[in-house]
């Protein structure tokens, strides 16, 4: 509803502004009646919506995934200067040791800026490609002790080749975009990974988590709870991210314009709560889950494998969509420059 309500919201001064971030009494008495009513849904209704809610939190993870890979591009152009930068600072720091001048504040500030973001980017890369590979070898020796285990041991071995394609891949001359993107992603990717692999039922004997179903640890219920402020705050961060979503990117904000789409906000919260529901009840709309469990199953497993790969394909084609569209704006644009000499002539 708040969806309907707000879409196509531009100004601040609208009067579906004001809904969006006041009302609370009137929205919090929808919510009360909502609430109630669910209770009176026919089961046959309930079983349509979890087919819907599948679908809309599909939708979210891919959603979610865009705006972490364009997290990480953001980070990546931030601290990982680009080619002329990198020039301009061999060229600066030569014209320094030459010249020994020291009435430049401004150009040393820029110079020591651009260093020192250069080292922390060198660092965090280190750091990132040290966490993928003890993450790499924790895994093995949790979740594929046993020869036995060969779905766990290609998870893993997967995973451990789709981060040697991507560091490739972002070290090639033609694509430059070191490692600190790379490696940001690879961490991400065995984070992925992992949950997956956590995710598989605590009855299995690749599984080091044997679970009672009569005793609730605290861990367990601090995991629950960790896992679901991770969802709110990740479905929050996405909901205000909308510009990364817009086809045509708007380049001048005026005074009065909102600053994110509050009916994109609502809709990623829909597709959130949609998520929310599928990891209740592990994606299987057939059973139901034990208590204080969360995303449990190999329902979640396999949508976890397969988000893992599905973030992997989209960073690689981030990375060579720029060369692969090249030859294509080339040869666009070789008739308008011969349409043009001869308009000229």
């Amino acid at each position: 509803m708040l969806f309907l309500t707000t879409c196509g919201t531009t100004k601040l001064f609208d009067i579906r502004s004001t809904w969006h971030s006041g009302w609370w009494t009137s929205k919090f008495a929808i919510l009360v009646i909502t609430l109630v009513f669910s209770f009176f849904i026919p089961t046959d209704f309930v079983h349509l919506y979890g087919e819907l809610a599948r679908v809309g939190a599909g939708i979210f993870l891919i959603l979610q995934l865009i705006s972490v890979i364009e997290f990480i591009a953001w980070w990546n152009a931030y601290w990982m200067p680009d080619d002329r930068k990198k020039q301009r600072l061999k060229l600066s720091l030569i014209f320094h040791i030459i010249l020994d001048s020291h009435h430049q504040s401004s150009q040393n500030s820029n110079t020591l800026y651009m260093l020192c973001s250069s080292c922390c980017g060198l660092f965090m890369s280190t750091l990132f490609y040290m966490a993928s590979l003890c993450g790499i070898l924790v895994m093995y020796a949790l979740y594929a002790s046993k020869l036995s285990c060969t779905l766990n041991i290609f998870f893993i071995t997967w995973t451990a080749v789709l981060l040697l394609v991507m560091m490739a891949i972002s070290l090639h001359s033609k694509v430059n975009k070191g490692l600190l993107s790379s490696g940001i992603m690879a961490s991400y990717v065995v984070f992925l990974c992992w949950s997956a692999l956590r995710s598989e039922p605590a009855n299995e004997i690749c599984s080091p988590q044997k679970h009672d179903n009569k005793h609730v640890d605290w861990i367990t219920v601090l995991g629950f709870l960790i896992g679901v402020s991770a969802i709110v705050i990740a479905t929050f961060s996405t909901g205000i991210d909308s510009q990364t979503f817009q086809l045509k990117k708007q380049e001048y904000q005026m005074e009065d314009d909102i600053p994110y789409s509050y009916g994109f906000f609502h809709l990623v919260f829909s597709l959130g709560a949609m998520y929310f529901a599928m990891l209740f009840i592990s994606w299987n709309l057939d059973s139901s889950t034990r208590r204080w469990s969360i995303d449990v199953g190999w329902a979640s497993t396999w949508v976890k494998i397969v988000n893992e790969w599905f973030a992997a394909t989209i960073y690689l084609w981030k990375l060579i969509s720029p060369i692969v569209r090249q030859p294509k704006i080339m040869n666009h644009e070789e008739p308008m420059q011969q349409q043009q000499l001869q308009d000229s002539d």
